[in-house]
């Protein structure tokens, strides 16, 4: 007759390899419980940050770029009589101005979302941790 490896002669079972750990035992439910809280828990900060929204501005506030929590940009505003726009240079400058604008939203998007999700990640590769 074999011996399953857990279990002894007249199969019965084993030792728990797990009693060494100390506590009885591991647990496997409670592991998957707590990590599904944690992931509802992640789910609702994302949801939170998509809904929350961060400005930035450059060249005095001529140009604001508005960016959610998660980075997406959501609006852009020029002050009116603080672009000319009347030759190719001007527009080129405009583009410089909103691409500026947008990075500065984003990194607060950024600090923002770490801020947010740097606790529920924990140290998690690729989660803001």
């Amino acid at each position: 007759m074999t011996q399953d490896a857990g279990n002894t002669a007249d199969n019965t079972p084993g030792p728990n390899p797990f009693d060494a750990l100390g506590g009885g035992g591991f647990d496997m439910n409670a592991l998957l419980q707590q990590a599904q809280q944690m992931q509802e828990r992640l789910e609702d900060a994302q949801a939170q940050l998509a809904d929350t929204t961060v400005e930035g501005s450059v060249g005095g506030g001529v140009v604001t770029v508005t960016v959610n929590g998660v980075g997406e940009l959501v609006g852009v505003s020029i002050r009116e009589g603080g672009f000319d726009g009347g030759s190719a240079d001007d527009l080129a400058d405009l583009g410089d101005l909103i691409v500026a604008a947008y990075r500065d939203a984003k990194g607060r998007a950024d600090a923002l979302a770490s801020k947010a999700l740097g606790p529920l990640a924990g140290g998690m590769p690729g989660l803001g941790g």
